[in-house]
């Protein structure tokens, strides 16, 4: 069958929005109970309602939080790992009331929090010869900052809420019991540092009663990021340091921390959700592992023994959490040409089972794009990474005078990483003739602590100045056109976007989702967590008052001319909906071309699958109207304020 040759953006593709939403669900936070296999999955054809699935030996799948239970905790706003099963019990955060919730095999959750108490709980750790669970503790009860400490519940109903047993510092984390239930791990931080920045790991000796003693810091501190305590069957406490530069392994010994597999590469990532596991213990010898090199990650097994690191043959690239039992290993990972999937690797004889799919979609290479690592120059004679997606489509090539549109995505954080693993959502772009580059611009991990320092001081430019140089870069290859660049990011990576746009002229259109405008607006309407994670990226408050609004996108319009998208959720706290509505309404008194979408019910990053849907088909039509191409789709249309002629390839 010969190519069919059309406009690049114009190709029709078998990828509709809606497959690519309705075909996808979130996986994660996996873990064992006995024989039995958990995880945590979010549905977004149910309103984004996150449940908690066990799989039996023998097969067998429950939801173990039938509807209209929402696992999902909101500590930190992010949330992260909601649940807790130990030995067929089941705790977990209820999303409605943020109350924690036990259900025995075969019963009906219960509460085992007050009713109508501010009180969030996460990172929940099991005591059952005390009859305990650790957890971490939100309390929102007075005005002001929420207060965080470390809590015992009892686990059978606490009328209290838990009772305080570690507080005094602004955040709490990772509570972890020994085997032998006489030592207690934790992990906590000050601001103004994120745990990425600065972080201290503790222990303390536990009594009979719960109660803890001789509590000690014995790794981390201002400029030293700790994370993941783990204690090995045998007793011995594990943790990810950065101090060499590089998030790697370490062995408390009991006078100093003693690396144990020293290498140029992230066995931890930044610590944004409760529950980050990438490493687990399989027996009292052998520590699974995963780690990334360039943001390409990789499984392994650590020999604690002998010091050697076993890779092991799976096909995957990316990894999120993992949990180990005796010869298995529990992970959910993607590559290329897989999605995100819960997966079992029976270790004696490599044996690889996925027990279930992030989506149902099946990746056809002829409509996949493959990325491709990229490294270009930028600013200060310094080197920054991508992935590149160029245009794939078996069915269609394009004009022979015609080089494709380009979409540069910016990825949130700052702090965070864009890997290779299969993305619908890029997928359509591309199967529709619109090149993609996913950029790790300065400030993303994966590359170590100095790469990840390089946005410190410097958000708003370091961040913009690598998205430009690889697009340029590309456009200086050859591959895409130049007067047909987009940029699109969502939260940080929507002030990247809304940035660019203001102070630089490189890009014809951008797509901000709830993106910031305002930085001096942001510290005041923000989170506790994130409340003074701009000291490092930007300045310290008020001292850099003049920078902050050096930044902002919202006090430079005058800068700002090319049509720019906005996508919003109206229940959002990490980034109020005000930032989006105010630059709306600026942009359009001034004359450019804008439009606005408020997603009622959304929050921080859209769940529910009409809006999502709406929210990708609304983007196609705002690139189609702005850089001169067709939908081959049948969409709603968006309305535009102030609409202008197009830009013709």
């Amino acid at each position: 069958m010969n190519a069919q040759v059309a406009p690049y953006g114009s190709w029709k593709s078998p990828l509709s929005a809606e497959r690519a939403v309705a075909a996808g669900i979130g996986l994660g936070d996996v873990g064992f109970d006995g024989d039995d296999v958990l995880w945590q999955e979010s549905r977004p054809a149910e309103k984004g309602r996150s449940l908690i699935m066990r799989r039996n030996p023998d097969g067998t799948l429950h939801e173990l939080t039938p509807a209209p239970f929402n696992a999902r905790t909101r500590v930190h706003e992010y949330g992260g790992r909601a649940y807790l099963m130990d030995r067929g019990v089941l705790c977990f955060s209820h999303d409605d009331d943020q109350r924690l919730y036990r259900a025995a095999a075969g019963q009906l959750p219960q509460p085992i929090t007050p009713e109508g108490v501010a009180l969030r709980f996460a990172d929940l750790c099991a005591d059952a010869p005390r009859g305990l669970i650790w957890a971490v503790r939100e309390d929102h009860r007075s005005r002001g900052e929420a207060r965080n400490a470390l809590v015992a519940l009892r686990a059978d109903g606490d009328p209290n809420g838990g009772r305080i047993v570690a507080e005094g510092h602004d955040f709490y984390a990772s509570p972890r019991l020994s085997p032998d239930g006489r030592r207690l791990a934790w992990l906590s931080w000050n601001h103004p540092d994120m745990p990425w920045d600065g972080c201290e790991l503790w222990q303390a000796e536990v009594d009979a009663a719960g109660g803890l003693h001789a509590a000690r810091c014995i790794a981390g501190g201002r400029n030293e990021s700790v994370q993941q305590p783990l204690w090995s069957p045998d007793g011995h406490l594990h943790f990810i340091s950065d101090r060499s530069g590089w998030w790697n392994l370490y062995r408390w010994g009991g006078a100093e921390a003693e690396a144990l597999c020293p290498m140029p590469a992230e066995f931890g990532q930044p610590f944004w959700n409760f529950g980050l596991a990438t490493c687990a213990f399989v027996s009292a010898q052998q520590l699974a592992c995963c780690f990334s090199q360039d943001a390409v990650a990789q499984l392994a097994v650590l020999d604690l023994a002998t010091r050697q690191l076993h890779r092991l043959a799976t096909p995957f690239s990316a990894f999120g959490s993992i949990a180990a039992a005796p010869g298995r290993l529990l992970f959910t990972g993607a590559s290329p040409l897989q999605p995100m999937s819960v997966c079992l690797l029976h270790l004696d004889d490599g044996r690889l089972e996925t027990l279930r799919r992030g989506s149902t979609i099946d990746a056809d290479p002829d409509y996949t794009a493959q990325p491709q690592a990229i490294e270009f120059p930028t600013a200060g004679g310094l080197t920054a990474h991508a992935f590149f997606y160029p245009p794939c489509n078996r069915d269609f090539v394009g004009p022979a005078d015609e080089k494709p549109p380009l979409l540069v995505l910016g990825h949130g954080g700052p702090t965070s990483m864009a890997t290779n693993a299969y993305r619908a959502n890029v997928q359509y772009w591309t199967s529709r003739g619109i090149a993609v580059l996913d950029v790790n611009y300065g400030g993303s991990t994966g590359f170590g602590r100095a790469y990840r320092q390089r946005l410190d001081g410097a958000w708003g430019v370091v961040d913009v100045q690598d998205c430009i140089r690889g697009a340029r870069h590309l456009v200086a290859r050859g591959d895409v056109d130049g007067r047909r660049l987009v940029i699109r990011g969502s939260s940080a990576g929507g002030y990247t976007v809304l940035s660019a746009l203001a102070f630089h002229d490189t890009f014809a259109c951008g797509t901000s989702l709830y993106g910031i405008g305002d930085l001096e607006t942001l510290l005041q309407d923000t989170h506790k967590f994130e409340a003074h994670y701009m000291d490092r990226l930007v300045g310290p408050w008020p001292e850099a008052q003049a920078l902050y609004r050096a930044r902002s996108p919202l006090h430079h319009l005058d800068g700002l001319k090319r049509p720019l998208l906005l996508l919003q959720g109206s229940e959002d706290r990490v980034v109020p909906p005000t930032q989006s509505r105010r630059m709306h309404a600026a942009l359009k008194s001034r004359g450019v071309t804008v439009a606005y979408l408020e997603f009622d019910g959304e929050q921080h990053g859209f769940r529910q699958l009409k809006n999502i849907v709406r929210a990708l088909e609304a983007e196609a039509f705002f690139y189609a109207h702005v850089l001169g191409f067709e939908l081959a789709d049948a969409v709603e249309p968006l309305s535009i304020d102030n609409p202008r002629g197009r830009v013709r390839p």
